[in-house]
């Protein structure tokens, strides 16, 4: 299982998000979670009012969208959130107090498309 963490390109300078991805790509390495955590960015995610935005997704989970998010200090709670996503059914987090500060940057939790009938 492979999850994506997309980091929104569009508020913050581009020099800004290479650093901020880079930082997360050290950090996501660090803690061993190179082979199911990738990071991507996108043209905006929708929730400008609080730069910069960040989007968990997975194949058959649900998404999550965060805004607020600071690349400086949210690092070690971007980790935890992944490593919770990871182990929740389907991605739905019921507890998030592992997130940290990121429980309250959460802006949208989306659940999973169902599977559509033939």
């Amino acid at each position: 299982m492979t999850v994506n963490i997309c980091i929104c390109n569009t508020c913050a300078p581009a020099a800004s998000v290479t650093v901020s991805r880079l930082r997360l790509m050290a950090a996501i390495g660090a803690a061993g979670l190179n082979d199911t955590v990738s990071v991507s960015t996108a043209a905006c995610l929708g929730a400008c009012q609080t730069p910069s935005s960040v989007a968990l997704q997975g194949q058959g989970r649900a998404t999550y969208l965060f805004s607020g998010v600071s690349f400086d200090t949210d690092i070690d709670d971007l980790i935890a959130t992944c490593r919770t996503y990871l182990e929740a059914p389907d991605g739905w987090i019921e507890d998030a107090r592992p997130c940290g500060r990121l429980r309250s940057c959460l802006r949208a939790r989306i659940p999973v498309m169902p599977a559509q009938k033939v």
